[in-house]
């Protein structure tokens, strides 16, 4: 059991901590009785605890082994002594002369985190806070040049290290579904489902230039095969008998997803106004915002999409900022569709950190809009669904991938097998740390002039081969609420046995949990790295009630 004792300021974030971290922690209780405490006071002794991690905070009478720390300024980076790099957001402290370090400030490589001794207590300290780390993460946001590192997960993966390596078993429910390695959220927005809409406006005549220009010039540099030239030539060909409805839109068949998505659900985010850009916090939004659709002229795909198990939200326009907005847009695509509980997708990606609490008011049950224009990463970082601060029921799936950070030349701006590297390294990361990787695929992504169909088709073979669990946004929003509704307890019955429980009163037809016992890793963090062990667990399925021993 992990007691955590805070600031009163500080409770709403670590309970949405460990939400994340879905490990066995109350607040802490003078009575309780607690392998590991953590603190964010440096005068702070738990005589209960094997282990007290003080986080931030000016040094106290536990630092018995240091100097006075010296405050840096933000956005640093730690390294540990493995060499894995962690940026700091929220201020760190260094500890100039401190022995036993276990964490470094990168440029000056003093320590920022050291180990000492309160009486029979380890003491680590820290020099940064991780729960404001992680308010940042969650309401700012990562600045894209670190958008690829996970580090919500990463300062999850440290404490559990920590706790480990000071003898003592972790017992957790990972965010990973039974049965699969992690989950994989394949959703499409729905922006330009027919080139027809577009005559003379900038949308028709970006189109004439990629499909020309642009297309010769990424054959003629490597970047498209010849036969993408022939394709967008073709369609340019065929343009004028499209407007004159003698040939068929090339963009009007983006239901060809669910063609090539056999085996996997994915979630379609419709436009609820035409010809409307929404509003800015200045005003009006550009006029390019506007898109050329009403849901009724796409109403068959998106039947077509529900009956075959996919899911429609909402691309909304106005409902980051407003909230009587948002509940019209809503309503206009329930009605639309016949279905009652929508989550949603902003339009151009808007939001601030407002936009939680105005969407939650307006009846949405996720938003997937957190990510990045520009790139892909972990903007939150984190792999998993959470609850914004302040909010009662929406939960928030981060965006990671989209199409068009990937390929723009404003963007990215990558080849095809430079974008492969980098989303790769992405699912290396989701089969190490679990959680839910997003992706974004435009409708128009899959026809000329982007033709990014061979991209998006190899993408999804390698998430089968993978293992990746795919439903549909809500559906995966759904499994993270049942296991934030799950609880995990244990308690030592004899030198070396642990008996664990698992509580779950959910009953449904999603993918069941698990319960992972993490091994001690070493008998003390003052261990040589070479004399550790590598991370070792064993994983128990989980649906109801459970209850076994294990030796430890």
């Amino acid at each position: 059991m992990i007691g955590v004792s805070i600031s009163p300021l500080q409770r709403d974030i670590a309970k949405e901590f460990f939400e994340l971290f879905k490990t066995p922690w109350e607040f802490y209780q003078d009575d309780g009785k607690y392998d590991v405490v953590l603190s964010t006071s440096g005068d702070f002794c738990g005589e209960a605890s094997q282990l007290l991690i003080i986080f931030g905070g000016e040094s106290g009478p536990n630092d018995l082994e240091g100097g006075r720390p010296v405050k840096s300024p933000s956005h640093r980076f730690v390294v540990s002594e493995e060499g894995k790099r962690m940026p700091i957001y929220t201020g760190l402290e260094t500890f100039p002369g401190s022995q036993n370090s276990v964490l470094k400030e990168e440029s000056t490589l003093e320590p920022a985190a050291f180990v000492s001794h309160c009486g029979n207590i380890t003491v680590l300290k820290v020099g940064y806070n991780l729960f404001e780390e992680a308010r940042f993460l969650l309401v700012a946001g990562q600045p894209a040049d670190n958008a690829g590192v996970a580090a919500l997960e990463e300062h999850i993966a440290w404490l559990r290290d920590w706790i480990t390596l000071a003898g003592i078993p972790l017992i957790e429910i990972p965010p990973i579904p039974d049965g699969y390695r992690f989950i994989a959220c394949l959703t499409h927005d729905i922006d330009h489902p027919a080139l027809r809409n577009h005559f003379c406006d900038h949308t028709m005549f970006g189109f004439l230039y990629r499909a020309t220009i642009g297309s010769l010039i990424s054959v003629c540099r490597g970047r498209k095969p010849a036969e993408s030239l022939w394709k967008n030539w073709n369609a340019l060909c065929r343009l004028p008998l499209v407007y004159l409805g003698i040939a068929k839109d090339s963009w009007s068949g983006f239901d060809r997803y669910l063609e090539m998505e056999t085996g996997f659900a994915s979630t379609f985010f419709v436009i609820p106004r035409k010809g409307y850009p929404g509003h800015t916090d200045n005003g009006f939004g550009s006029p390019r915002r506007a898109c050329g659709y009403d849901i009724e002229q796409v109403l068959p795909q998106l039947k077509r999409i529900v009956s075959a198990g996919g899911e429609v939200g909402v691309h909304g326009l106005d409902a980051w900022l407003d909230v009587d907005e948002g509940r019209k847009e809503r309503e206009r695509v329930s009605e639309a569709i016949s279905a009652k509980e929508l989550g949603v997708r902003m339009h151009w990606l808007f939001f601030n950190e407002n936009s939680p609490a105005v969407l939650d008011r307006a009846g949405y049950t996720y938003d997937t809009t957190v990510g990045y224009r520009e790139t892909v990463g972990y903007r939150a970082g984190t792999t998993q669904a959470y609850r914004p601060l302040g909010v009662t029921n929406l939960l928030e799936l981060p965006l990671h991938v989209m199409d068009t950070a990937l390929f723009y030349p404003g963007y990215l701006n990558l080849s095809e097998k430079k974008a492969e590297r980098l989303v790769w390294e992405l699912l290396d990361d989701a089969e190490r740390l679990g959680g839910a990787l997003t992706f974004n695929w435009h409708d128009r992504s899959i026809a000329p002039e982007r033709l990014w169909d061979d991209f998006y088709l190899r993408l999804l073979r390698e998430l089968k081969r993978r293992g990746a669990w795919s439903p549909t946004a809500a559906q995966a929003v759904a499994w993270f609420r049942k296991r934030r509704s799950a609880a995990v307890e244990y308690r030592r019955v004899d030198p070396g046995v642990i008996r664990v429980r698992g509580r779950l009163e959910t009953v449904d037809t999603l993918p069941g949990l698990k319960i992972r016992i993490h091994k001690p890793r070493a008998r003390s963090l003052k261990e040589p790295v070479a004399a550790r062990k590598a991370p070792e667990f064993v994983d128990a399925s989980f649906h109801r009630t459970t209850e076994f021993n294990m030796a430890i």
